[in-house]
């Protein structure tokens, strides 16, 4: 689990910036298992806090065999949420194979906003162990919510994120 909260560990999350985005460099994960992550509008009492955030998203991946076969663009009707309160899904079955890691991006837009409700999108490229192929997800969406988001929690659904970095900047 990595969680970046404002004002913890030199970590802005507020309304110093109006759009933030996180990286993600070869992260690598201890057993083969789904990439997640929430907000939580706890603040400081968020590292055991309260992620639970109604989110409404959307979930499409391109993908392609190693075998030359199965490429594809497809929407995935079950990694997507509507109104539901889990941790949003980032990539599905994202192996844990030596050789296996994954990179991409995740945008949060205008976190500290008590007006408007939080929109997000990520991208994120990656080895799926289930069937060998890579997989490039598109997801998009917002948190139903006009209280500001100050902390995200990223989290494998099982297993540990063994290694690798997960960085955060603001953009003005």
């Amino acid at each position: 689990t990595r969680t970046f909260i404002d004002g913890s560990n030199s970590v802005d999350l507020d309304n110093t910036y109006k759009t933030y985005l996180f990286k993600f460099i070869n992260i690598h994960g201890s057993a083969t298992a789904q990439l997640t992550f929430q907000g939580s509008t706890e603040g400081s009492s968020s590292v055991d806090g309260d992620y639970a955030n109604n989110i409404t998203s959307t979930y499409f991946v391109s993908r392609h065999d190693e075998n030359g076969s199965n490429g594809q663009v497809a929407y995935d009707t079950g990694n997507d949420q509507a109104q539901g309160s889990s941790f949003q899904l980032l990539a599905d079955n994202f192996g844990a194979d030596n050789d296996a890691s994954l990179c991409g991006e995740l945008w949060l837009f205008n976190p500290s906003s008590t007006t408007f409700v939080k929109h997000f999108m990520s991208t994120t490229q990656y080895y799926q162990s289930a069937v060998p192929r890579t997989n490039n997800t598109f997801i998009a969406g917002y948190f139903n919510t006009t209280s500001a988001i100050n902390a995200i929690q990223f989290k494998m659904s099982s297993g540990n994120i063994d290694s690798g970095r997960i960085a955060l900047y603001g953009i003005k």
